[in-house]
């Protein structure tokens, strides 16, 4: 066999191999992508399940803010809704998150509210679900920012056009959809903070007066020392 050939066959074998070794990376990363895709919905359908508890809670307080709880209702269903592509996802969470900002800052409003055991529950799992939404939308984008960067190089957008593998879609809730401009951004950690907040300045209760024939030497003039009778003469 001439030299020419055994270099031809060579670089074939290679190409080859790096084409079976492409393709399969991107069967691994679109895998990667549906199920961190997956950790995203549940998330997304943990955090739609505590809603309907939170507003019930916050009626209890705040009954009259009948506007502010359609809101989250209707935005909640919209969202529970999409379930198409993540851009279609992303869209519906924009007015859902950005109605459940005003449930929060509704309460925020009422301090027995803040310090109600079960609404704080309530709040910390959603801030919990909110952590872990955050960590599972990072992994994703990740994922899919990998992925678009070899469709579009070169040679591995060779393989990608050869068996169909194309650019994702990111799962980005668009910043402007959060609340209108001017509406502070209440964090699902904030209540929680200012009841402990609330809990810690609370002044404490003065001493009780000591009573008769208790013994304890009474302090009229409130200077801290106890007034004893004065000695006989």
């Amino acid at each position: 066999m001439e030299p020419a050939l055994i270099v031809i066959a060579v670089i074939v074998v290679l190409a080859v191999v790096g084409g079976i070794a492409s393709y399969n990376r991107f069967v691994t990363q679109r895998n990667l992508i549906k199920d961190a895709w997956a950790n995203i919905d549940t998330e997304l359908r943990r955090r739609y399940d505590l809603i309907p508890n939170l507003v019930e809670t916050v009626k209890g307080y705040a009954s009259h803010e009948r506007e502010t709880f359609e809101n989250v209702t209707k935005a909640r269903a919209m969202a529970t809704q999409a379930t198409g592509s993540p851009a279609a996802q992303a869209a519906a969470e924009g007015p859902f998150v950005a109605a459940l900002r005003q449930l929060m800052l509704v309460a925020e409003a009422y301090p027995d509210l803040k310090a109600n055991q079960n609404f704080l529950q309530l709040q910390g799992e959603l801030g919990n679900t909110e952590d872990r939404l955050q960590t599972a939308r990072r992994f994703y984008n990740a994922n899919i920012r990998e992925l678009n960067r070899r469709v579009q190089s070169f040679p591995s957008m060779i393989i990608a056009r050869m068996f169909g593998f194309k650019e994702e879609e990111f799962f980005e809730v668009d910043e402007a959809l959060r609340g209108e401009e001017g509406v502070p951004k209440v964090s699902f950690g904030d209540v929680a903070k200012a009841a402990d907040q609330a809990t810690s300045a609370a002044p404490s209760a003065p001493p009780p007066a000591p009573s008769e024939g208790s013994g304890v030497p009474a302090d009229p003039d409130g200077d801290g020392d106890a007034d004893m009778p004065p000695a006989p003469g």
